[in-house]
């Protein structure tokens, strides 16, 4: 059978898009990966500050002690570094009164403890029930020595311990010179310490107390539980984030804390008996003029204190309760 050229369809012209037509399809998904880029990018940009201020003010300075620790400097801009290698913490681990800081400052921590978590947590259970604006003034009362500067509150202090006329010892009957005697100059820092810190702790604790779902507490009373029920085995495991960022507070800042009242009340005396290791810190510093000695000094602490914080975030991760509502 033969078939006629005529009768052959005849083939099917496709034309081609117009150049115009694919380049705008690739401008289109050019601009939307764009779009897209910016989007991922923006939060990271927002963060950007807040990195470069932690790059100028902490990260730098804490590159340039660890450099420092490995010299030997007077602190005096026309005398030059010496490099020392690893003398400075030879030296460390040589003298008695680096360890004995140590201590000090492990008794310092201690001793905040109740006044940082237990203290507040009976205060803030017990003030539960003050409302209006008597809690207000409840509030600004209790936190108003954390406002109170150091140094202020150091000479406060020294009249109300004054040995003779003090008004602590006029009210206890005794003749004790708590900030001049070995035995108890560390308790007085202690002390003084916990009565600056407590309204803020308190605070918080208060905080985490409002944060609890009433419902849990209506539930439990159905239940028949008491209100001493309640508290231990409800918004006592419901506090614990709350409870361990003070002891986290407490372990981290307590040196610190303390340093203002140190060298206000005792410059580390009486026989060192209050010098911790920010104290040692400044004097090697600042007293005797050894950069380098400060520094490793300071490199110590930071990798001490470090690894208890980062002990005390996995233990956060393991026994705290989370209220998931």
């Amino acid at each position: 059978m033969f078939v006629l050229d005529s009768e052959v369809a005849p083939p099917i012209r496709v034309d081609p898009a117009p150049a115009s037509a694919i380049t705008e399809t690739g401008r289109q998904r050019h601009s939307r990966r764009r779009r897209r880029l910016g989007r991922s990018a923006l939060p990271y940009l927002y963060l950007l500050p807040a990195i470069a201020m932690l790059a100028v003010w902490i990260y730098r300075p804490l590159g340039q002690a660890v450099q420092l620790s490995f010299h030997s400097w007077n602190l005096l801009p026309t005398s030059e570094m010496v490099g020392v290698g690893g003398a400075n913490y030879r030296r460390l681990a040589e003298i008695p009164a680096v360890g004995d800081s140590l201590l000090r400052t492990g008794e310092v921590i201690l001793g905040l403890l109740p006044f940082s978590v237990v203290v507040p947590v009976m205060v803030a259970f017990a003030a539960r029930g003050i409302t209006g604006r008597i809690r207000t003034v409840y509030q600004a009362v209790i936190f108003a020595p954390f406002l109170v500067a150091p140094v202020a509150s150091a000479a406060a202090w020294r009249w109300l311990a004054e040995p003779e006329a003090g008004v602590i010892n006029r009210t206890l009957g005794l003749e004790v010179n708590w900030i001049n005697d070995t035995r108890t100059a560390q308790l007085a820092i202690i002390v003084i310490t916990g009565w600056h810190i407590i309204g803020f702790a308190v605070l918080v604790v208060s905080a985490g107390i409002a944060n609890v779902n009433p419902d849990y507490d209506e539930a439990a009373r159905v239940d028949g539980a008491t209100r001493g029920q309640i508290d231990r085995w409800i918004t006592l495991p419901l506090l614990s984030p709350s409870l361990l960022l003070l002891t986290l507070l407490t372990v981290i800042l307590s040196a610190q804390w303390t340093f203002p009242l140190i060298d206000t009340l005792t410059q580390g005396g009486p026989s060192g008996s209050t010098t911790n290791v920010y104290y040692l810190l400044w004097e090697y510093g600042f007293q005797t003029f050894d950069a380098g000695m400060s520094a490793a000094v300071g490199v110590v602490a930071f990798v001490l204190f470090g690894l208890l914080a980062a002990g005390l975030m996995r233990l956060t991760e393991k026994v705290t309760f989370h209220d998931d509502r």
